[in-house]
């Protein structure tokens, strides 16, 4: 069953952890069907092999399904650090969903529901998660920490966000991420939940992400958009009204008349994100909300294997 199915089907409840544990569940079952076996119920168990450590520990029978090398890892050395960023703008918010759909069709909601999942994949890995939310201010900060009071609490904290719809709420990554940077002090994985909206030149930007990586952290940024609306440009051939919903400011135009010319701006911009992420050495996600949640989480384990 896909994943976006089971949704669906639990989509009336609304009830985060239970969305969450739907989510990681559907994942697990379906990797245990894929070649990458190595990655599934037990992933946390193997590790990728490097040439000049012992052969003592390699798992021959994965390397005969997958024909490449994992060793075997014992649970003391598998704890990982993991630090999950969102941000909270008001352009975060959108699109405004109908009282019918599912809280994870906008930027927020869909962010809310990845990080729920990864949070239930590393508790079921034992691990230990913290979370930072910023907007125009520095929302809430928890370090990282593996007890189930801890997680308990961070679901609550991301509940709290699918309550709320800030009006006029910029965005200032740039100071945040120097700031959670100064805060994060061991060797951590950092997730970024984000729809790269910002006045800050892109410079800066990464500036602030390098900062990041200062203490050897692995960094994964989930560039989080509409694809219909905010890529495609996709509103019918009427005047329309477009309001910036951070700062208010407002146009009237033909959707159509400008279409061909955005199409071009915004495919720019995020190859720019994209090049720029590989200079620094930054791992780049494109995440169109909509798509199922599978993306993520391979993503987050196959950068892990990378990390550990």
């Amino acid at each position: 069953m896909k994943i976006e199915t089971q949704l669906e089907k639990v989509a009336a409840i609304q009830h985060l952890e239970l969305l969450a544990n739907q989510v990681v569940e559907g994942f697990i079952s379906g990797m245990h069907k894929s070649p990458f076996h190595g990655f599934s119920a037990e992933f946390a168990e193997h590790k990728i092999y490097n040439p000049g450590e012992s052969t003592k520990f390699i798992d021959w029978k994965l390397f005969a399904k997958t024909d490449k090398l994992f060793t075997k890892r014992f649970e003391e050395e598998t704890n990982l650090r993991c630090h999950i960023i969102i941000d909270n703008s008001s352009s975060m918010h959108y699109p405004a969903l109908e009282r019918s759909m599912p809280f994870y069709r906008s930027k927020i909601g869909f962010s809310v529901l990845a990080a729920a999942s990864l949070m239930n994949l590393l508790k079921k890995q034992r691990d230990a998660v913290g979370l930072s939310i910023y907007s125009d201010e520095y929302e809430y900060y928890a370090p990282e920490k593996g007890s189930e009071r801890h997680y308990r609490m961070l679901l609550h904290q991301l509940e709290q966000l699918l309550d709320k719809n800030p009006e006029n709420k910029k965005t200032d990554t740039v100071t945040f991420l120097h700031q959670i940077a100064e805060k994060i002090h061991r060797r951590s994985m950092i997730i970024l939940f984000t729809d790269m909206f910002q006045n800050e030149d892109e410079d800066k930007i990464f500036k602030a992400l390098q900062h990041l990586k200062h203490n050897k952290h692995k960094i994964v940024v989930f560039h989080v958009f509409d694809k219909d609306k905010e890529f495609s440009f996709q509103f019918s051939d009427a005047p329309k009204k477009f309001i910036d919903v951070e700062t208010g400011e407002s146009v009237q135009l033909f959707a159509e008349n400008v279409k061909e010319s955005y199409q071009k701006a915004v495919e720019m911009y995020f190859q720019k994100i994209k090049e720029n992420c590989l200079q620094y050495k930054i791992q780049y996600v494109p995440a169109a909300v909509g798509e199922n949640f599978e993306k993520i989480l391979i993503s987050y384990l196959i950068e892990k294997q990378k990390f550990v």
